[in-house]
C-alpha cells in the first residue's frame, strides 16, 4: 500500500455509507415511544369532554327545561358544585395538555401530518376552554350567587338570565370537543400507517 493511501475510519464515512444519519440529524418517524400512548390518551380525554357536554345537550337540559323554575335553578346550582371534582378537573386540563404533548410527539418523530391534525385538536379544544371560562363558568357563578332557591324572589328571572346562553354555549362546546376528537381520530390512523409502514 502506498503512503498516500489512507483508510478512511467507519465513523467518518457518510451516513449513506453506513445506512445512517449524520450526528443531529432526524429520521422521519423516529422519536419517543410515548407519542402513541400519549396521543391515545389525548383521544380518549378529548372523547369524554365531547360525550359529557353531549350529554348535557340532549338529556341534561331538555330534562331541566320541562320542570319548573324551582326545580331548574336548584338542579342546577347542585349539579355545578358536584361536577367541581378531581376526576373531572384531571380530564377537562388533561385534555388539553395531553392533546398538544401528543402533537408536539408526532412533531418531534417526524410524522408532519399526525402532527398537523393533533395541533388542530389542541386549536379547537383552546376555544372550548375559553367559550367555559368565558361564558359557562360566569353563568355558573351567577347561579350560584342567586342564593338558596328559598330565598329568591324571581326564580323566573334567574332562570331566564342562565338558561338560553349556558344552553347555546355548551351545544358549541360539544361541536368544538367533537372536531377535536375527529381530529384526533385522523392523526391516531396516520400514526398508525407511519408506524406499520416503519417510519
Amino acid at each position: 500500500m502506498s503512503s498516500d493511501q489512507r483508510t478512511v475510519p467507519l465513523s467518518y464515512s457518510t451516513p449513506s455509507a453506513i445506512g445512517g444519519t449524520g450526528r443531529g440529524s432526524s429520521v422521519p418517524g423516529t422519536g419517543s415511544k410515548a407519542a402513541g400512548p400519549v396521543l391515545v390518551g389525548a383521544t380518549i380525554a378529548m372523547g369524554l369532554m365531547a360525550g359529557l357536554f353531549f350529554a348535557f345537550d340532549v338529556s341534561v337540559m331538555p330534562g331541566l327545561a320541562a320542570g319548573d323554575d324551582r326545580t331548574y335553578v336548584e338542579a342546577m346550582q347542585h349539579i355545578n358544585k358536584s361536577i367541581e371534582n378531581g376526576m373531572f378537573g384531571l380530564v377537562f386540563t388533561g385534555a388539553f395538555v395531553a392533546t398538544g404533548i401528543a402533537a408536539w410527539l408526532q412533531h418531534k418523530a417526524g410524522r408532519r401530518q399526525a402532527a398537523l391534525w393533533a395541533a388542530g385538536a389542541t386549536l379547537v379544544y383552546l376555544v372550548a376552554l375559553m367559550v367555559t371560562m368565558g361564558v359557562n363558568i360566569p353563568l355558573n357563578n351567577d347561579l350560584a350567587a342567586a342564593g338558596d332557591v328559598a330565598q329568591i324572589h324571581d326564580l323566573a328571572a334567574v332562570r331566564t338570565k342562565f338558561e338560553g346562553t349556558w344552553v347555546a354555549a355548551n351545544m358549541f362546546r360539544t361541536a368544538l370537543c367533537t372536531a377535536g376528537l375527529l381530529a384526533l381520530s385522523r392523526a391516531l390512523v396516520l400514526h398508525g400507517r407511519f408506524s406499520r409502514s416503519g417510519r
